[in-house]
């Protein structure tokens, strides 16, 4: 068995389990690879948290690093937002099945009142 330490979809999680993080993702999804800098501005909060908050991303896989110059730029790495995709997949199909069933429900009442 592995430990949450040694799961890459505990990681994912873990990182997306915070509006902060969240919020870092959709910036770089919107605008694109971004310097450090033009992301921290984007929050109100002491650059080693934002830092901290963007490490812990790259642990997830979730963005990239590259330095440029004397800048790091920050992009996006959304393959690994599939693990979280195929988990939420069979809830997906549950709820979906529950909503048509309702519908199912609803429609009848519906012919009943007619």
């Amino acid at each position: 068995m592995r430990t949450a330490a040694q799961a890459p979809e505990d990681r994912i999680f873990a990182a997306l389990a915070s509006p902060v993080r969240r919020e870092v993702l959709r910036l770089l999804r919107e605008e694109g690879p971004q310097p450090v800098a033009q992301l921290a501005d984007s929050f109100d909060m002491a650059r080693p948290s934002f830092s901290e908050h963007l490490r812990v991303l790259r642990e997830a896989g979730l963005v990239s690093e590259r330095k440029v110059g004397r800048q790091r730029l920050y992009r996006l790495e959304a393959v690994p937002l599939h693990e979280v995709q195929e988990w939420l997949s069979p809830y997906e199909r549950f709820w979906r099945e529950k909503l048509t069933r309702l519908r199912d429900v609803l429609d009848s009442m519906d012919d009943d009142e007619s």
